[in-house]
């Protein structure tokens, strides 16, 4: 199995646990943005806005870039490759789970007898 980085997936996982950060990222793949137009969009302070966009940047997902007064973001290079991946494992596991367990009820579907009816011998 592949081995993973705890600290890299903690901090993918931790930025994308939340909504406005989520919607953060939808913003920045359509076009690159300043905090302050993000603040706007979501209807939230500067400062709040800065925290958001520091949790994103640390996990690899926004880079910002200051030119004078304005700190433009943009996404970042971690294209979560290796945390889709690990989704995958598991998704690949709980498939096979159910597949298993249709396969049981079937069986079990094709024991039952139809009811009021008895078996001759």
């Amino acid at each position: 199995m592949v081995q993973y980085t705890p600290d890299h997936f903690d901090a993918s996982f931790a930025a994308l646990s939340d909504v406005t950060r989520r919607g953060v990222l939808e913003q920045l793949a359509r076009s690159d943005a300043s905090i302050t137009d993000l603040a706007r969009k979501f209807d939230m302070t500067l400062t709040g806005m800065k925290k958001h966009v520091g949790v994103l940047e640390q996990a690899g997902l926004v880079t910002t870039e200051k030119v004078g007064r304005v700190r433009t973001c943009r996404l970042g290079v971690c294209r979560l490759e290796e945390e889709a991946a690990w989704i995958e494992s598991y998704r690949r596991l709980w498939a096979a789970r159910f597949e298993a367990l249709d396969a049981v009820i079937e069986e079990l579907k094709r024991k039952e007898r139809p009811r009021g009816r008895t078996k001759r011998k």
